[in-house]
């Protein structure tokens, strides 16, 4: 494995348009990458697991993590890179600004809605430097914009300087748990879960896996849990819906989801898919449909920027 060769500004962006299935083999990059504004669903593997980057969320991978990251046909998406020395506003005070600020009405959280991380000072920054671990990101409008202005070869090198400093601080980070698949380590275990990722609608019971990879039930149970953090039921259920989430953006029908992932009726994907992610599937394909009917602003090279996630508005 080698570090992808790529010359890059303290902040540029490169478009990638739908095309044909698209593989990108394990790599590192010695900058952040940040991948945004996705049309159908990404997905980026990391060794903590499978990423699947919906329309409505950014990744951040920070420098050094090896990633690799594959799309399926009809898939577009951004990716920033962002220097990794770059300087970002200091935060100092953070914490005393918000507290000045006057109480707003909570809003009611839309079903499904990603849960932000407890703010702290320099939140986004501070979870980079101490996890050093792919993030999930909340991408505001202003930040979208931003990045495709940058996209300009005419801009002054101080107003370029302080709009690149802007764009890292306007990112915030949010929960992770429903874009991300925990992978087992062991290999025998993995092969199992690969296998399931390529046909969630093999209905195998665990202990035909176990014999299958000639493992005790026991042993198998025990190892994936610890592994995963999730029984093998729960994970299968996960793997299903995280199918499910590529085969929706992608334009397949909710009933014949249901089927490819390995149910028997549309009701029972239904609840399975609310349970991880709180929200039905109609409701998630409403989502980025509405995302996809935004009108875009043109960059100044007359690529797109991205429209406002609903799912994070």
């Amino acid at each position: 494995m080698v570090a992808a060769a790529r010359e890059v500004r303290s902040v540029s962006t490169s478009h990638f348009p739908p095309s044909t299935p698209g593989l990108w083999p394990v790599h590192v990059h010695a900058f952040h990458e940040l991948l945004w504004g996705t049309q159908g669903v990404l997905t980026v593997e990391t060794e903590h697991g499978f990423f699947a980057v919906p329309p409505t969320i950014g990744l951040w991978i920070p420098a050094g993590v090896a990633h690799a990251v594959q799309t399926a046909g009809g898939t577009g998406f951004y990716c920033t890179y962002v220097d990794a020395d770059l300087s970002v506003p200091s935060t100092e005070g953070a914490a005393e600004r918000h507290a000045e600020r006057p109480a707003r009405p909570a809003r009611p959280a839309r079903p499904g809605a990603p849960v932000p991380a407890a703010p702290a000072e320099g939140a986004f920054v501070a979870v980079l430097d101490r996890a050093h671990r792919t993030t999930a990101v909340a991408v505001p409008p202003a930040a979208r914009e931003l990045m495709v202005h940058l996209f300009r070869n005419d801009m002054d090198p101080a107003a370029r300087r302080r709009s690149e400093r802007v764009v890292v601080d306007l990112l915030s980070p949010v929960d992770v748990t429903p874009m991300v698949l925990p992978m087992p380590s062991d290999a025998r275990l993995e092969s199992v879960a690969r296998r399931l990722l390529d046909d969630p609608a093999d209905t195998r019971s665990l202990e035909a896996w176990a014999r299958e990879v000639s493992v005790s039930v026991r042993n198998f149970s025990r190892l994936f849990h610890r592994e995963t953090g999730m029984t093998f039921a729960q994970w299968r259920i996960h793997a299903r819906v995280r199918v499910a989430i590529g085969l929706l953006a992608g334009g397949m029908p909710v009933g014949t989801v249901s089927r490819r992932v390995g149910y028997r009726t549309p009701s029972a994907f239904v609840q399975s898919f609310r349970r991880v992610l709180g929200h039905t599937p109609g409701w998630y394909v409403a989502s980025v449909k509405a995302d996809a009917e935004h009108p875009l602003a043109s960059g100044s090279d007359d690529r797109p920027s991205a429209a406002l996630p609903t799912w994070l508005g």
